[in-house]
């Protein structure tokens, strides 16, 4: 008798053990479930027929949000690496001239320094990051200043290709009604 009552026991402890496993996976699962806030997205571009320009990023939302400036949530003068989560993605499959400038194929992390009048845009060679670290400016691979545009609301952050050539593009960066064109054209050196 003593056995049984040690095995029944033994049994009820693993059935109230497999319950409590099996609810906490429910509840794991639910919680995987939920989309992000800021969902992921990936754009791309090919340009003179087989030269990808790839961004991967995540898209936050405005939800009636000041953005930019003293009384938005993204500071003038501040770094800031536009999109959420990881760290926006920009990969070039061969060398590219940006706004002039000469960036070597590769993959890079994007990161800007908003200003009222100008922006401040960087190239990281350290593309792996989380949206809050910058790595500093010893793994930059380029920076470079583009006047900021204005257009039609955005209300969840945008990067697309307003107009493709044989041997161009321009990428927008686009939130709110605040538009960075950036000029990406092939480099005769790639």
């Amino acid at each position: 008798m003593y056995s049984f009552t040690v095995n029944k026991k033994h049994h009820m402890k693993n059935i109230l053990f497999l319950c409590l496993v099996i609810t906490l996976g429910i509840e794991s699962v639910k919680a995987q479930s939920k989309p992000r806030p800021s969902q992921k997205a990936t754009v791309s571009q090919f340009i003179a027929n087989d030269h990808e320009i790839r961004i991967e990023y995540n898209r936050p939302v405005a939800r009636g949000r000041v953005l930019f400036g003293e009384e938005g949530i993204i500071k003038y003068d501040k770094v800031w690496m536009p999109g959420a989560n990881e760290a926006t993605n920009i990969s070039f499959d061969q060398d590219v001239i940006i706004n002039g400038e000469f960036l070597e194929e590769g993959r890079y992390s994007m990161w800007t320094i908003p200003g009222e009048n100008e922006w401040e845009i960087i190239f990281s060679k350290d593309w792996d990051q989380w949206h809050t670290r910058y790595p500093g400016e010893e793994e930059d691979a380029l920076r470079l200043f583009i006047t900021p545009q204005e257009g039609s609301h955005m209300e969840v952050l945008a990067y697309y290709f307003s107009l493709v050539t044989d041997s161009s593009t321009t990428l927008n960066l686009h939130w709110g009604t605040l538009i960075i064109p950036i000029k990406i054209e092939l480099s005769e050196e790639g």
